[in-house]
């Protein structure tokens, strides 16, 4: 399990990938991945495309970002989903808190 960042050229977008499982184990990196920047990116893309799996606290992570990014505000796009991933994005209503494609 790995979480990388990286920010746009221009500074306005952090992209976040995901590579393993998604869940309580990935806590201090993901935070890590947003939390210890210099950038206060405008918007915020989580990759899951390396990710099959995610639990309940994957899902407070998310939540968690969406806090650190401004809240009813945040930009945050959750891209390269899995089908079962993206079932649970919509069973939880979360798709209506995160753009997921």
């Amino acid at each position: 399990m790995a979480i990388k960042s990286s920010i746009s050229s221009d500074g306005q977008e952090m992209t976040i990938s995901v590579q393993g499982r998604f869940d309580f184990s990935s806590l201090q990196m993901f935070r890590n991945a947003y939390e210890n920047q210099d950038m206060h990116p405008h918007s915020y893309v989580v990759d899951l495309k390396e990710s099959d799996y995610l639990d309940s606290s994957a899902l407070g992570m998310l939540l968690a970002l969406r806090d650190h990014a401004g809240g009813d505000t945040a930009q945050i796009r959750i891209v390269n989903c899995a089908p079962d991933v993206k079932k649970i994005f919509t069973i939880t209503k979360l798709d209506e808190l995160f753009t997921v494609e």
